[in-house]
């Protein structure tokens, strides 16, 4: 069963202390130096579920107690609200994040953590190409649609 430190959300998170480094930290060796990752595993994360009200500053609060966090997207339309990207320094911070975040209670919602797919984002602009691409040929052959 994996520790879900305590949330409460009232325009600001509030986080248990961070937790002590692991063993490996402390010995000198690199965390996790001979662990393989999975295909998905990557250094952006995609939070979804988050409360409409929270902050970059909360977000980095929240996901910098996994390691160094490079950046931070918060959802602003209508659209992408309560979404967000966080891209992490090293990859393995990341995992564990994900890990550690996924169900996690803030304010009255669970969140939920997914890799980012650059392959989707790829696959949507290809598809939004190929119907400009048969927009125009309908256009230059005078079909109907």
């Amino acid at each position: 069963a994996r520790l879900r430190l305590p949330v409460v959300f009232d325009g600001r998170v509030q986080l248990a202390p961070p937790r002590s480094p692991p063993r490996a930290a402390l010995s000198g060796a690199p965390p996790m130096s001979n662990t393989r990752l999975g295909p998905e595993v990557n250094r952006i994360l995609f939070a979804r579920n988050l409360p409409y009200k929270i902050t970059g500053e909360e977000l980095y609060e929240l996901f910098g107690r996994f390691g160094a966090i490079r950046q931070v997207r918060l959802g602003t339309s209508k659209a992408t609200r309560g979404t967000a990207f966080v891209v992490f320094e090293d990859i393995f911070d990341a995992k564990t994040a994900m890990e550690g975040l996924t169900g996690f209670k803030v304010g009255d919602r669970y969140l939920n953590v997914l890799y980012f797919k650059p392959s989707r984002v790829q696959e949507r602009i290809e598809a939004a190409k190929d119907l400009e691409e048969v927009e125009e040929l309908r256009r230059k052959h005078r079909l109907a649609v």
